[in-house]
């Protein structure tokens, strides 16, 4: 199973890059996650550019992987309560044309990590609701929050036992989940 892992932040030293770093590493056996490192590459949304001879490359480039992806593993931080900017631009562009996108169909699992004690709660919420609005077929999980991150890592790697632990169980669940999901 080949999933498309997405880090919602563009920071180097972002935790929830970090958190994808971890997940790559706690895989599962027949389960590969590949990062996507080109939600900086993605301009605005802008219609008038959504056409086959105007679309970016960078975009024609992520429905490319999202089509190739057996699944996504999305994991974000949370802006404001909700859902950062570049994520949600992304989800966007990938989801047109409405209803025959290259989401529609497409499992995946969500989660985040955040200095706060509650994770990415709220984010998740947000980022549930729109994701079913493009059909993704989201994995029915409370979710991976990690809150209070700043005290899990240690140098761009997860070093908390139990959210390790957690992280293992999580994939587990979802590479289940994403099997029975696919045809």
């Amino acid at each position: 199973m080949r999933v498309m892992g997405i880090a919602g932040s563009l920071r180097e030293g972002s935790l929830n890059r970090a958190l994808l770093a971890a997940a790559v590493e706690l895989a599962p056996g027949g389960m590969t996650i590949v990062p996507y490192e080109g939600l900086a590459d993605i301009p605005m949304y802008n219609g008038d550019i959504d056409t086959d001879e105007l679309r970016p490359a960078s975009v024609v480039d992520l429905k490319r992987r999202i089509a190739e992806a057996d699944a996504l593993l999305i994991l974000s931080p949370e802006y404001n309560y909700s859902i950062p900017g570049v994520l949600k631009n992304a989800i966007d562009w990938a989801s047109r044309p409405g209803y025959k996108s290259v989401l529609g169909g497409k499992p995946a699992a969500i989660g985040g990590a955040s200095g706060g004690g509650i994770g990415t709660a709220r984010m998740q919420v947000h980022l549930r609701e729109v994701l079913y609005a493009t059909l993704v077929r989201v994995m029915p999980h409370p979710g991976l929050l990690v809150g209070v991150a700043q005290t899990k890592f240690a140098d761009g790697k997860l070093t908390d036992e139990s959210t390790r632990q957690f992280l293992t169980t999580f994939l587990a669940d979802f590479q289940k989940y994403a099997a029975g999901q696919q045809g």
